[in-house]
């Protein structure tokens, strides 16, 4: 049930929370110093698995300290503990898979770009980057440019491909879940095994991510036969999620539904939490994990689908070996180790590291294995969907996976 505060009270607790919000940021920024620590040693110990002949080079340019950080640096540190495997059982044709890197430094455009042509310059033949489109494009229009397989871990829109980047994109993948499919996942699991009836809707305007998830949940939710009885919207950065939790504290509905994280997350969260609104909150990837939690309050009612549980509990026991070792802060981190096990299989059917080549395998993957679970691919969607998805809770702070949930297709919003 949603419960009304007078409105002085509401300004008050949402100006504590954007104090507690920007806190939040800022031990965003330590956790993700630790995370850039693993990426290393995972670099160095797949830099010096052996094997013969020429290393085939992976170019990264990566977000190693900023708001990326706590989705790159553990794709990274998987990536480059897949690597170290493939590397033992004699690489590929003999030779061995190396991931160089360049710091993006917080995702800035220019030198993500600089980055991109440094790695290049530097021998990459394949390029790696990071976990969303709009931060990626300038790295990825030059790895384009040159020809080149271009992956991410977990980008989660269809702009990865043709539709952003026009014919250079049929060499763009990403390893994410394609936000189409996140969202319709988001909904059937919210409706059949819920049974929630009515949401609301937080849409986050600063990423294509953000935007289409909620698009998604919206049209699969309602093709179900749910109800939206409100859509709010704010965009991370701008300070304006406390009108946001304001105005969705006035409605009534039986599941908030969102996509964001960075600062905006604890803000929205905590915002409602501290008017005491209990109402349930989904989330999408982009809100996996407890690296963002405080105090004041626990977080409690809390949802998100992933690709992966880091709570030890995920069904998959290698998965979970591999959260322990990477010191995963959000299930996107098997994703690393997926686009290297995709890399592999679309060496293997092409047979060469020509970046045309590999894309058209990679462009016919129909549930390729891999340690993320099977991986589909089309000309439609460069990004995968039909993948299974764990939905994560957040109690009292405390993360466990509580359910399962395959889309039974991607949603349509245009």
């Amino acid at each position: 049930m949603v419960r009304r505060r007078n409105p002085k009270v509401q300004v008050d607790v949402i100006r504590k929370t954007h104090q507690e919000a920007g806190m939040t940021v800022r031990k965003h920024g330590i956790i993700a110093a630790v995370l850039a620590a693993v990426c290393a040693a995972a670099i160095v110990a797949a830099s010096s698995a052996s094997a013969a002949g020429k290393p085939i080079i992976i170019g990264y340019p990566i977000d190693k300290a900023g708001n990326m950080a706590p989705f790159d640096g553990p794709a990274l540190a998987a990536a480059g503990i897949e690597i170290s495997k493939i590397n033992k059982q004699g690489g590929w044709k003999g030779r061995r898979l190396k991931i160089i890197t360049c710091d993006t430094q917080s995702s800035n455009a220019a030198k993500s770009k600089a980055c991109a042509l440094d790695l290049i310059g530097r021998g990459a033949v394949i390029g790696m980057v990071t976990c969303d489109v709009e931060f990626a494009a300038p790295a990825t229009q030059e790895f384009l440019n040159k020809g080149m397989l271009t992956v991410a871990p977990c980008i989660g829109t269809d702009q990865m491909g043709p539709k952003r980047f026009g014919a250079k994109g049929k060499l763009a993948f990403s390893f994410g879940n394609v936000a189409q499919d996140e969202g319709a996942a988001m909904a059937e699991w919210a409706y059949k095994q819920k049974g929630w009836r009515t949401a609301d809707l937080a849409t986050n305007n600063l990423l294509a991510y953000f935007k289409q998830i909620v698009q998604a949940f919206k049209s699969r939710f309602t093709q179900l036969g749910g109800k939206i009885n409100g859509e709010e919207s704010y965009t991370s950065f701008q300070n304006d999620f406390g009108n946001a939790v304001s105005r969705l504290n006035g409605e009534k509905a039986d599941v908030i539904v969102t996509s964001t994280s960075f600062g905006e997350l604890p803000g929205i969260v905590n915002g409602l939490r501290s008017l005491g609104n209990n109402t349930p909150i989904l989330n999408s990837w982009a809100g996996d994990g407890t690296y963002w939690t405080g105090d004041k309050p626990k977080v409690t009612n809390y949802f998100a689908v992933t690709y992966a549980s880091i709570g030890g509990d995920d069904p998959n026991p290698a998965v979970n070996l591999l959260a322990k070792q990477v010191k995963a802060g959000t299930g996107g981190f098997v994703t690393g180790a997926a686009a290297i096990d995709g890399i592999l299989a679309a060496l293997k059917q092409a047979g060469t590291t020509k970046g045309s080549a590999l894309a058209a395998a990679m462009e016919k993957f129909k549930k390729v294995p891999t340690i993320s679970g099977n991986v589909s691919f089309s000309a439609k969607y460069h990004s995968v969907f039909g993948r299974q998805y764990r939905v994560i809770e957040i109690e009292n702070n405390v993360l466990r996976r509580v359910g399962l949930v395959t889309a039974s297709s991607p949603a349509n919003i245009g």
